[in-house]
């Protein structure tokens, strides 16, 4: 059968978050803008914005898989795309930030709230 496309890979919010409590998670990349990431982020996450990522991809591991996240997975998607074009080894967090609060999962600031 011919495809078109490879599958995304994806990870789901509530495994990332036992994965972060049991400290096996890998890195966790958010790749919205800065005053997104600021309004409520994930506490071990890294702010590295979709815009930016070209630039910034010695900053990635090579040798590990990286989690990306956004708002609500689509941004992250394309960053995923991107960089496992480019040899790394990402997962896109399936539904995003939204996903990961309407799951009651921890965010810095703790009162936090993703529009």
């Amino acid at each position: 059968m011919f495809r078109l496309f490879t599958p995304l890979p994806e990870v789901d919010v509530d495994t990332v978050a036992a994965q972060h409590l049991t400290g096996t998670a890998p890195l966790l990349v958010d790749v919205r803008e800065p005053d997104e990431y600021r309004a409520g982020h994930v506490k071990a996450s890294r702010n590295i914005p979709l815009g930016s990522l070209a630039q910034r991809i010695g900053e990635l591991p090579t040798d590990a898989p990286v989690h990306v996240i956004c708002r609500s997975g689509n941004r992250s998607a394309q960053a995923v795309r991107a960089l496992n074009k480019a040899g790394l080894q990402t997962v896109n967090v399936k539904g995003g930030m939204l996903a990961w609060q309407r799951a009651g999962h921890p965010m810095r600031p703790k009162r936090a709230t993703v529009a």
